[in-house]
C-alpha cells in the first residue's frame, strides 16, 4: 500500500469529528453504498463516514460487512458509523429527546434516563436504539430479566446488533449459563469478529466449559 493511501487513510480517522476535512462535493448515499466494496481503502473508508452521516437503518445490513475490513481504522469508523445510523430514530423532537436520555445515562441518571428511554419507546416502538439504551441500564441496574426481554426486542428490529448481542453473553455469564454466553458471543463475533473483550470472554468460557468436560470424564 502507498503511503499516499496510508495517509489518506489516516485524515479518514479523525475526518469522521471533522467535517471539514470532507471533499467538496460529498458522495450521495448511493453512491457511499457503492463505494463500501470499492477495492481502494481510502474510498472505502470515505463511505463510511458519509454513511455515518446520511445513512439510514436500511443501509446497515450493507455497512455491517465492514466491521470485518482488512484495515484497522475502517473497522473502526464503521463501528462509529453504525452507532451514529442506529442512533437516529427519523424524528428530530424523539432524537433530541433520546440525545437528553444519553446524557442522563451519563450523568449516572439512571432512574430518569430509564423514564425518558421508555417515553421514546411508547412513541416510537420501532426505534431499536431506545429499547438497546434502556436495555443496558437494566444491566447496570443488575435488571437482568428487564435487559434481556429489552435486548429481544433490540434484535427484533436490528439482528445486527453487536452491543445487545454481547450483553445478553454477559447476563448469562454472570447468571451462571455458560452454554448461552458462548452462543451470544459467537453471534455478536460472527457480526463483529474484532470486538476484543468478547473474544477473549469466548475463548475463556471455551477453556473453563472443556476443563469442566475433563473433569467428568
Amino acid at each position: 500500500m502507498s503511503s499516499r493511501s496510508i495517509l489518506s487513510i489516516f485524515l479518514l480517522g479523525i475526518a469522521l469529528s471533522t467535517p471539514a476535512l470532507a471533499a467538496d462535493k460529498p458522495l450521495t448515499r448511493a453512491q457511499a453504498l457503492q463505494a463500501l466494496s470499492q477495492s481502494a481503502a481510502d474510498k472505502r473508508g470515505e463511505a463510511v463516514i458519509r454513511l455515518a452521516d446520511v445513512g439510514t437503518m436500511k443501509d446497515a445490513d450493507k455497512l455491517v460487512a465492514r466491521l470485518d475490513d482488512e484495515y484497522p481504522i475502517i473497522r473502526e469508523l464503521t463501528e462509529k458509523a453504525l452507532w451514529q445510523i442506529w442512533g437516529r430514530s427519523g424524528d428530530a423532537a424523539v432524537d433530541a429527546q433520546y440525545a437528553r436520555g444519553v446524557e442522563q445515562m451519563g450523568a449516572s441518571q439512571l432512574d430518569e434516563a430509564v423514564a425518558t428511554f421508555s417515553n421514546i419507546i411508547q412513541k416510537k416502538p420501532a426505534f431499536a436504539e431506545a429499547w438497546n439504551k434502556r436495555a443496558t441500564i437494566y444491566y447496570l441496574q443488575g435488571k437482568f430479566d428487564l435487559s434481556m426481554k429489552d435486548c429481544d426486542e433490540v434484535l427484533k428490529r436490528n439482528r445486527n446488533h453487536f452491543g445487545a448481542l454481547s450483553g445478553y453473553a454477559q447476563m448469562f455469564a454472570r447468571l451462571g449459563d455458560p452454554d448461552r454466553a458462548i452462543d451470544y458471543y459467537e453471534r455478536a463475533l460472527k457480526v463483529y469478529p474484532h470486538m476484543t473483550g468478547s473474544a477473549q470472554a469466548l475463548f475463556l468460557l471455551r477453556q473453563q466449559a472443556e476443563e469442566k468436560r475433563k473433569r467428568v470424564i
